[in-house]
Parts: structure tokens; sequence; C-alpha cells
């Protein structure tokens, strides 16, 4: 007997981090619980930023974006699961996806 049942999305009224997260209903523990996350295409547009040794995600997230609390959008797309690693020891460009082309797997 399957644990986790009625598998289903929540949608967003904006881009969300947890876009593509699907709900299960958990009826060993009779809770609802998230599933694990779809990564962005890696075939969505971006754009090159030279990085600087002063660059942080947010700092990036806002000159692409206006907005610094995207920055999880460029740390999926880089793969980079440690948000406060110092970029300029791990980057020399990193990729910043357009906003209106993202496309999650």
């Amino acid at each position: 007997m399957d644990v986790l049942k009625d598998k289903s999305f929540k949608d967003y009224d904006s881009l969300s981090r947890f876009t593509g997260f699907p709900i299960y209903y958990n009826t060993k523990d009779e809770k609802y619980v998230y599933g694990l996350l779809s990564q962005l295409d890696t075939t969505t547009q971006y754009v090159g930023h030279k990085v600087l040794e002063t660059d942080t995600l947010e700092s990036i997230a806002f000159k692409y974006y206006g907005r610094p609390d995207y920055y999880w959008v460029i740390a999926m797309f880089n793969n980079i699961e440690d948000c406060f690693i110092k970029l300029s020891d791990s980057f020399t460009v990193i990729r910043v996806p357009t906003l209106s082309n993202i496309i999650f797997k």
C-alpha cells in the first residue's frame, strides 16, 4: 500500500521557488507533505555574468531582476546548493536565466 496519495501541485500567482513541488497526502501521518523540487530546465535562455569579488547571489539577482529574493533562481540554474559560498572562489562566469523564459523540468 502506498503511503503517499493524491499527488497535486499548487499554483502560485508569481514566480516561486516552490513551483514544481508536488504535494502528497501522507496516509500514515495524516498530513500533507511536499515532494522533491523540479529543477529549472537548462535550455532556458540566460545571460553570462562575469563574477566580481564582491558579488553575491542576492546582488546579482537584484542587478538582473530588481529583486534580491530571486537569488534562488540563479542558485538552482547553476546547481549551487550552498547559497552562502563566495561566488568568486567557484565561478568566473555565472549563468543568469531570463525570467520570462523559465521552464521547469
